[in-house]
C-alpha cells in the first residue's frame, strides 16, 4: 500500500475511532463531571455568543500583545484554545446559532472564555503604550453591537450555564445522527477521505513502472 494512502487510511481510522469512543462515552453522560476548582467563566446568551464570535480574532490578537501575563490569563487562554479545538474550530454547520447542534454547548464555552479573557485584560495593569486604549475600544464596539442586535434578549438552554477552566465541555457526539447539518458535514468529510484514498490508489497504480 502506498505511503500516502496509508496516511489517509490511518487518519480516517483515527477519526472514526475517536468519534465512536466519544459516542459511547456520551451515551452514558451528556457532559463532563462538574469541577469548579478552576476559574469560573460566566456564560453568554445565545445572541451575545454570535457577537463575540465575530470579534474573537481581535480579542486573541490583543491577548498575543500582552507582554506581562499571569496564571489566570494563561488559564483562560488555554481553556479557550482547547474548547475551540473540541468544537472542531467552529467548522461544523450550526455550531453557533443552532441550539440543537451537538457542538453548541462547547461553542458557548470557548466564546464565553474569549469574553472573559477580554474583560480580564481590561483589568490587568498597563501593558504597552496604547494597549489599554485598544482594549477599551474593542469593549465599546462589542458592547455597541450587542445593544444594536438586542443580543442579551436572545436566550437558549445554555445561556445560564457557567463554565470553569477545570471542566472541559465536549461535543455531544451521540446527537450527531439526529442533527442533519452535523450528519451531512461528517458525511461529506467521510466522502472526501474516501475519494482521496481512491485517488491515491489510482495514482499509485498509474505510477507503477511496467515490467
Amino acid at each position: 500500500m502506498p505511503r500516502r494512502l496509508r496516511s489517509v487510511v490511518r487518519a480516517a481510522a483515527f477519526l472514526a475511532g475517536t468519534c465512536l469512543a466519544a459516542t459511547a462515552a456520551s451515551a452514558h453522560s451528556i457532559g463532563p463531571v462538574a469541577d469548579d476548582s478552576g476559574i469560573s467563566i460566566p456564560s453568554l446568551t445565545h445572541g451575545q455568543m454570535a457577537v463575540i464570535a465575530s470579534y474573537r480574532s481581535e480579542i486573541l490578537a490583543l491577548a498575543a500583545r500582552q507582554v506581562h501575563t499571569d496564571e489566570a490569563f494563561r488559564r483562560l487562554m488555554n481553556y479557550g484554545a482547547i474548547q475551540y479545538t473540541y468544537c472542531l474550530w467552529g467548522l461544523v454547520p450550526g455550531s453557533l446559532r443552532d441550539e440543537d447542534s451537538p457542538f453548541n454547548e462547547c461553542s458557548h464555552a470557548y466564546l464565553s472564555a474569549a469574553q472573559a479573557l477580554l474583560l480580564y485584560m481590561r483589568a490587568m495593569p498597563a501593558n504597552e503604550p496604547g494597549f489599554q486604549a485598544d482594549v477599551e475600544s474593542l469593549v465599546s464596539r462589542i458592547d455597541a453591537d450587542m445593544v444594536r442586535s438586542g443580543a442579551s434578549l436572545v436566550l437558549c438552554r445554555f445561556s445560564g450555564e457557567a463554565f470553569n477552566t477545570a471542566s472541559l465541555i465536549r461535543p455531544v457526539w451521540s446527537d450527531i445522527p439526529s442533527h442533519p447539518p452535523s450528519l451531512i458535514a461528517f458525511g461529506i468529510l467521510a466522502m472526501g477521505l474516501s475519494a482521496g484514498a481512491i485517488g491515491l490508489v489510482g495514482g499509485g497504480r498509474r505510477a507503477r513502472p511496467s515490467t
